[in-house]
């Protein structure tokens, strides 16, 4: 709670252009970027909590308008179910609707958008355009071979699924087909055995000429250019507290 003064005249003033920077310093709009694999939608939960803005996946964003059956999210659908991709110009407007909403009022960390240069340009327009700064860009950097290992090494708990087994992380290792948390029985989700599609969407993430990468690229250029934008890089390598600790000393 922020706590202003009473008094009149110059004394009040001053405490609410106080209050006012407080409530600046404490806002922050982020995009976070990171290939599937790098712990980036941990860390977006942990900054969530830590700082109280709203984690947002783009994924997310689409399933709401199409099960609200809104006007954008009619539109979506009938690109879906057709198979082809949702165009910018709907899928850019959802997403302003969404930082727009209550819950972002003290800022919001998008996961999952932009997946190409060109939506990263587009999307820097449009924040522009409604008069949204865009405060802080996180990339999570992670091998692709070590990326993709921890997908395929997941494996889940038949008792409960946050117990974490991986099978290609020595610090969360199953006890051979145990969970090494409470010795239930595991699995694996068929998608997370799917190579090939695991491949193409870290062919997406990795191309820096047009993919991803290259939008995350994008926005780092941005900040080099306007001094706006604080841009953080992390290894995705260590343990999830190594990392959440390097990216709290740096928020």
């Amino acid at each position: 709670m922020f706590c202003l003064c009473v008094w009149l005249g110059r004394t009040s003033q001053i405490g609410v252009i106080e209050a006012n920077q407080v409530r600046k310093e404490r806002c922050m709009n982020i995009l976070a970027f990171g290939p599937n694999g790098s712990g980036k939608g941990t860390q977006g939960a942990i900054v969530k909590e830590k700082y109280n803005v709203a984690h947002i996946e783009s994924g997310a964003i689409f399933r709401e308008n199409i099960s609200k059956g809104t006007e954008l999210g009619t539109k979506a659908k009938e690109y879906i179910d057709r198979g082809d991709l949702v165009p910018d110009e709907i899928t850019i407007p959802m997403i302003l609707d969404r930082l727009k909403q209550d819950d972002c009022k003290n800022g919001w960390l998008l996961d999952g958008f932009p997946r190409n240069k060109n939506q990263a340009i587009k999307l820097d327009e449009a924040l522009k355009a409604a008069g949204l700064d865009l405060d802080v860009v996180i990339e999570v950097v992670l091998d692709r071979q070590i990326a993709k290992n921890r997908i395929m090494g997941r494996r889940l708990c038949e008792n409960d699924n946050n117990h974490p087994n991986n099978i290609f992380i020595d610090a969360i290792k199953p006890d051979g087909d145990k969970c090494r948390v409470c010795g239930g029985a595991l699995s694996s989700r068929t998608d997370d055995q799917d190579e090939a599609a695991i491949d193409k969407r870290h062919s997406i993430y990795y191309d820096t000429d047009t993919g991803t990468l290259a939008s995350s690229y994008y926005f780092k250029g941005l900040a080099e250019k306007e001094g706006k934008i604080k841009c953080i890089t992390l290894d995705g390598a260590p343990s999830v507290k190594e990392v959440t600790a390097e990216l709290m000393s740096k928020l």
